[in-house]
């Protein structure tokens, strides 16, 4: 079992980082590969609801919950610092690909999604780790440059840049209800 790519996409808020992700994430799984998502958030967030049972345990002291269906697995767990993408990935088993949305300032392969009504200029400008640029304004950043609706596109560069192979046939995987 190989180590699955992660790609951070990164952009001001309100540049459509989620909204490229629901167009990409179906993109690349069509194609058969098994896709992961980390969303990044600098708060403090809750994802439980008050009073459910998972809820008063946490409140009660565990440190860690784990929700489990026939259908769904949740976890929330108290952490002693901001997990890198790469140590969040071992909560994401057998995937090909791991898209990250946000980690704009980290040290893992970035893809930005640039729009001029968002921010001035793009954010990664002199990064190192900026691997593609989404914009429909015709910015050179030396990286290869996709626009907004070219989700085809972006999904074969992806595919390419990290030399992606399903690790199984579609045939064989099931998708969840």
């Amino acid at each position: 079992m190989k180590d699955p790519a992660i790609v951070a996409i990164v952009g001001a808020s309100g540049a459509g980082k989620t909204t490229l992700l629901e167009k990409l994430i179906p993109d690349i799984t069509r194609r058969g590969f098994r896709v992961g998502t980390i969303k990044h958030n600098l708060h403090k967030f809750e994802i439980d609801r008050r009073s459910k049972d998972s809820w008063r345990h946490k409140q009660a002291g565990a440190i860690a919950t784990v929700i489990s269906s026939p259908y769904r697995i949740g976890m929330v767990m108290d952490v002693d610092h901001d997990y890198h993408p790469i140590e969040l990935a071992s909560f994401l088993p057998d995937m090909d690909i791991i898209l990250a949305e946000g980690y704009k300032s980290g040290d893992i392969p970035k893809l930005e999604i640039f729009r001029p009504e968002s921010q001035k200029e793009p954010l990664c400008i002199n990064d190192e780790h900026l691997v593609a640029f989404v914009s429909d304004m015709s910015i050179d950043l030396s990286v290869p440059r996709f626009a907004m609706d070219d989700i085809n596109g972006l999904a074969d560069f992806l595919i390419s840049y990290f030399n992606l192979i399903p690790a199984v046939s579609i045939g064989h995987r099931q998708a969840a209800p």
